[in-house]
């Protein structure tokens, strides 16, 4: 399957999160995403050196600016259950507008067709690192990493696409 590129309209799908309350909710990606502008930002997996030590702070501190340009949600995916991601978020100080989003099985990421096999390194089939920024569930920008890179995705690549 190809991996989702500028000008095609996202896959829906269901992905699950704790609220505010600590409840378990699934939301559909398009509920999430739809008439509005979005960035939607994967990431290989939670507390791997690079996602939490550059990707996810990058979003989170530049969130306010993303804001000012038209961004109205921050959603991150990532190929972990949503009890992994309620205590990755918990590690961060501030998350600001950032939602952590569960993808477990990597259904979701399947229909972006953004898999990274990294079962070599005994962590299954994972997520490419990517950001894509949406508009009414069109993607406007389509910034996919190869293999565990780190060069295209950051925030400021998609601060400098708007």
């Amino acid at each position: 399957m190809a991996p989702i590129a500028v000008g095609d309209t996202i896959p829906d799908g269901t992905l699950a999160y704790f609220d505010e309350q600590d409840q378990l909710q699934t939301v559909s990606v398009h509920s999430l995403t739809a008439g509005k502008k979005v960035v939607l930002f994967g990431v290989p997996g939670a507390f791997t050196p690079t996602c939490s030590m550059k990707h996810v702070p990058g979003f989170i501190e530049k969130s306010e600016e993303l804001k000012s340009k038209g961004v109205e949600e921050l959603l991150l995916i990532s190929v972990n259950d949503p009890f992994v991601m309620k205590a990755w978020k918990k590690s961060y100080p501030e998350t600001k507008n950032v939602k952590f989003l569960a993808d477990g099985s990597a259904s979701y990421t399947h229909a972006l067709g953004l898999e990274l096999d990294l079962n070599e390194k005994g962590l299954g089939i994972r997520s490419r690192r990517f950001a894509l920024l949406v508009d009414n569930l069109k993607v406007t920008v389509a910034n996919i990493e190869s293999g565990g890179e780190f060069t295209v995705s950051s925030a400021d690549e998609i601060l400098s696409a708007l």
